[in-house]
């Protein structure tokens, strides 16, 4: 079995874990690439007793590799995604950061978790993805996101007004700070802390939640991922800004959004012991009680 690795740094009290998981998987005489930034920040931390292959991008692990572990918070998983591409590569998180929300394995469950790889005691969680199109392809080939595409003032200016459509169809023009077009996996992200509802990931839906409206009738929307929103931007500014999960391009107030649903999805690895409505008892404390 061929594993990819990757993370951006690690933390002085989580190289043990880092350590754990290299033992594991020589043991088990995985083939390793590693990321090449990673390699050359633990090279002095860790032991590593067998030859690695070093991968800097996309095309290094392309059908070349059965899984990636990524080593990290939420945010790493994110930009594992642009490393992932469409190549289908499932990916399983290790959460060496804070929350953890997608990177589900905790630190001290290392070697279960290649015990689990190795004996294919897993399923593929497969989260939506959405694409975003622009005027100028502001991102790309990377125009896809696992959480949100977030317009945005680019400074301190005055409010914005985002006339937005469904299908062609006017929606609404939102008068507002910005506006969040968030997938599942996105709604425990930014957009929950707007205000937006929690669903589940199989659920089909997108979120449309306004930043800091400046109307109080103004709630976010669900609607189906089939749809095509449509986003016009009005204001003072010349300039706003786009983000598709940490990812940022400016845009000129001319420019047209259009999101619709990729049509690829990104691959997460589920242990057997994994649950998703545990998962946010557990790390967004929901239903806090303490009846309970």
């Amino acid at each position: 079995m061929k594993i990819a690795i990757y993370g951006r740094t690690v933390s002085e009290n989580k190289t043990s874990c880092v350590q754990d998981l290299f033992r594991e998987l020589e043991k088990h005489d995985f083939s390793l690439f590693v990321h090449a930034s990673l390699h050359e920040y633990i090279t002095d931390a860790i032991s590593i007793s067998r030859p690695v292959e070093l991968f800097t991008g996309h095309e290094d692990i392309k059908g070349k590799v059965d899984f990636m572990i990524c080593l990290g918070g939420d945010g790493t998983m994110l930009d594992a995604l642009a490393l992932i591409r469409n190549s289908g590569i499932p990916v399983l998180g290790i959460n060496t950061g804070r929350l953890g929300f997608l990177a589900g394995v905790a630190s001290n469950e290392v070697v279960e978790a290649v015990e689990a790889l190795r004996l294919k005691k897993y399923s593929l969680d497969k989260r939506t993805l959405l694409k975003l199109n622009s005027t100028h392809n502001l991102f790309g080939e990377t125009n896809y996101a696992l959480n949100e595409l977030t317009v945005l003032k680019k400074d301190s200016s005055a409010m914005m007004t985002l006339h937005t459509y469904i299908n062609g169809e006017f929606l609404n023009s939102y008068w507002a700070d910005g506006l969040i077009i968030a997938t599942p996996t996105g709604s425990t992200a930014y957009s929950l802390s707007c205000g937006g509802p929690i669903i589940v990931p199989d659920s089909k839906s997108f979120i449309i939640t306004p930043i800091s409206p400046h109307n109080l009738n103004v709630r976010p929307l669900i609607i189906s991922d089939d749809s095509e929103v449509t986003i016009k931007v009005q204001g003072r500014s010349s300039e706003y800004l786009a983000s598709l999960d940490s990812r940022s391009a400016v845009f000129p107030a001319s420019e047209e959004l259009t999101v619709t649903k990729e049509d690829f999805k990104f691959n997460l690895v589920k242990l057997k012991n994994a649950d998703f409505f545990a998962t946010i008892r557990n790390k967004l404390m929901w239903g806090l009680d303490k009846r309970n």
